[in-house]
């Protein structure tokens, strides 16, 4: 009697998969906490100000940035690292595309959550003096740690969100994933392509160029694919 390859590990009969689905879910929602500069007084300019810099250590609100960093970092950290323990447990699963996603999306949970550990000390696009200590090396040495921990973070994101999307349109699985993570692959390159330009301009002495904005945006749409996946993770799980 033949035995049954071992399916993907989204579908209903593995466990695991709701939590996963939950913990992806509650860490995309913690991730737009900033979106309460809204309604909060922060004193930053959403244009042109870094999304890190409403958690400076010299922010009145700065706590409270931190520690929603923090929860969105570690719930989407566990959410991919179960994902990974169900793909190393059914071997039939363990389909390359779908190791590398999920590894992005555990890299950027982790570095996320590290992210909140390092925080800046002042807001270098908003305080020139902040910016000009930055540029002579007098800032603590956790602005050069966040700009390594965000870098992380970031290329986890992006790994995640296009091996994922592979994933989910070339083995035929994660629905909805695979319907609308394309066209969130392309506006997060594009979104990413701008906020490196204005960083480096920045970097250079030439102005902003939104960088806020287009930050902002990068950052929200790596939301938005994190709920999309969790989504389509739980879907799955109920078909």
């Amino acid at each position: 009697m033949g035995t049954q390859a071992d399916p993907d590990p989204d579908r209903p009969e593995r466990p695991g998969s709701g939590s996963v689905a939950g913990l992806v879910g509650l860490g995309a929602a913690a991730y737009t906490a900033w979106v309460l500069e809204v309604v909060l007084s922060t004193g930053l300019n959403p244009i042109e100000t870094y999304v890190s810099e409403l958690a400076a250590q010299d922010q009145p609100l700065g706590g409270l940035f931190r520690a929603t960093d923090f929860t969105a970092g570690l719930l989407v950290f566990l959410g991919g690292l179960l994902a990974l323990v169900r793909l190393v447990r059914y071997p039939g699963s363990r389909r390359p595309w779908a190791v590398a996603g999920w590894a992005g999306v555990t890299l950027f949970g982790a570095a996320t959550a590290a992210d909140a550990w390092l925080p800046l000390s002042c807001q270098p696009t908003a305080d020139p003096e902040c910016a000009a200590r930055e540029t002579a090396g007098l800032v603590p040495a956790t602005h050069q740690a966040h700009a390594v921990s965000s870098s992380l973070a970031m290329t986890g994101a992006l790994i995640g969100i296009v091996a994922l999307t592979v994933a989910a349109r070339r083995y035929r699985r994660l629905a909805p994933l695979a319907r609308y993570g394309p066209a969130l692959v392309v506006l997060e390159l594009l979104a990413t392509a701008w906020t490196l330009t204005a960083i480096s301009l920045f970097t250079a002495g030439h102005g902003t160029w939104a960088l806020g904005a287009g930050q902002r945006l990068q950052v929200l749409l790596v939301a938005l694919w994190l709920g999309l996946l969790a989504h389509s993770v739980h879907r799955e799980r109920r078909t």
